[in-house]
C-alpha cells in the first residue's frame, strides 16, 4: 500500500511538471525567446561557458539567465558582472530545477526584451534529465576532466540532451583524453545530438557554438520550432 502512494505521488508532480513546462514553452514561443537549459555535473565549467558567451554575444543578442544551485548566489554574480541580467534560484537540498520554479523567475524578465534565456541547472547528471522546464533545447556540458565514458554512465541525461558542449578541451594533451571515444559514446547514446568541442578559457571552439546560438535566434524569432514548423 505504501508503495502505490508513493508511486501515485510520484506520477502526480510529473504532470503537474509537466503542465507547467508546457505553459512554458508557449510563453517563450509567444515571446520568440530561445530557451535553453543547461546542465551538467558540477564543475564541468558551464558557468564559465555563461561568462563568456555573455561577453562576447552581448552586442549581438539579448540574453538573461537563471541559475540555479543549492545555495550562495555566486554564479549569479559572476554573470551579472558581464552586464547580463541574471536571478538565482536556491535549491536548498533539491538537486534539480522544476518547472514551477522557472515559472516564478522569468516574472523578473521582459521576455518581449530577450533573444536567449538560458537556464542553468543544478549541477547533476541524474535528476534534471526528467523534469522538462519548457526549454527549447536541453544543453549538456562534459568537460574532458569527467574522462571519456560519462555518456554510457549516465545514459538519460545524453539521451535526453541535444546540445553537447565538450569543455575544457585545451587539456586534451595533459589529461590523455580520447576524443574519438568520447564521440564514439556519444553517439551511441543519442546519435542525433549536435556536439561541439571547445575551450571557455582559451576561447578555441566557441564561435561554432555562438553561430549555432544565432541560427536558432533567427529560427525562435521567425516563430518556428526545432522541426522546422509553426510553433
Amino acid at each position: 500500500m505504501t508503495e502505490t502512494k508513493i508511486i501515485q505521488a510520484t506520477e502526480s508532480v510529473f504532470r503537474e511538471n509537466d503542465r507547467l513546462a508546457k505553459k512554458l514553452r508557449q510563453k517563450f514561443a509567444q515571446s520568440g525567446v530561445l530557451a535553453l537549459n543547461l546542465v551538467s555535473s558540477p564543475g564541468s565549467g558551464k558557468t564559465t561557458i555563461l561568462e563568456r558567451t555573455a561577453a562576447d554575444l552581448k552586442a549581438e543578442l539579448k540574453m538573461g539567465v537563471v541559475e540555479g544551485d543549492q545555495q550562495t548566489s555566486r554564479d549569479a554574480e559572476r554573470i551579472a558582472k558581464t552586464g547580463i541580467s541574471s536571478i538565482q534560484i536556491n535549491t536548498m537540498s533539491g538537486c534539480h530545477l522544476d518547472a514551477a520554479m522557472i515559472a516564478k523567475a522569468v516574472d523578473h524578465f521582459d521576455l518581449e526584451d530577450l533573444d536567449v534565456l538560458f537556464i542553468e541547472n543544478v549541477g547533476n547528471l541524474v535528476c534534471p534529465a526528467a523534469f522538462d522546464l519548457g526549454e527549447d533545447y536541453r544543453v549538456l556540458t562534459l568537460s574532458v576532466t569527467e574522462g571519456e565514458d560519462k555518456p554510457i554512465k549516465y545514459p538519460n541525461m545524453f539521451m535526453s540532451s541535444h546540445v553537447v558542449l565538450i569543455n575544457k578541451i585545451d587539456l586534451c594533451s595533459v589529461l590523455g583524453f580520447q576524443m574519438d571515444e568520447c564521440l564514439g559514446y556519444v553517439r551511441r547514446i543519442n546519435p542525433a545530438t549536435k556536439v561541439f568541442e571547445l575551450s571557455a578559457r582559451s576561447g578555441e571552439g566557441m564561435e561554432n557554438w555562438y553561430q549555432w546560438l544565432r541560427e536558432e535566434v533567427k529560427v525562435k524569432k521567425s516563430g518556428k520550432n526545432r522541426e522546422g514548423t509553426e510553433e
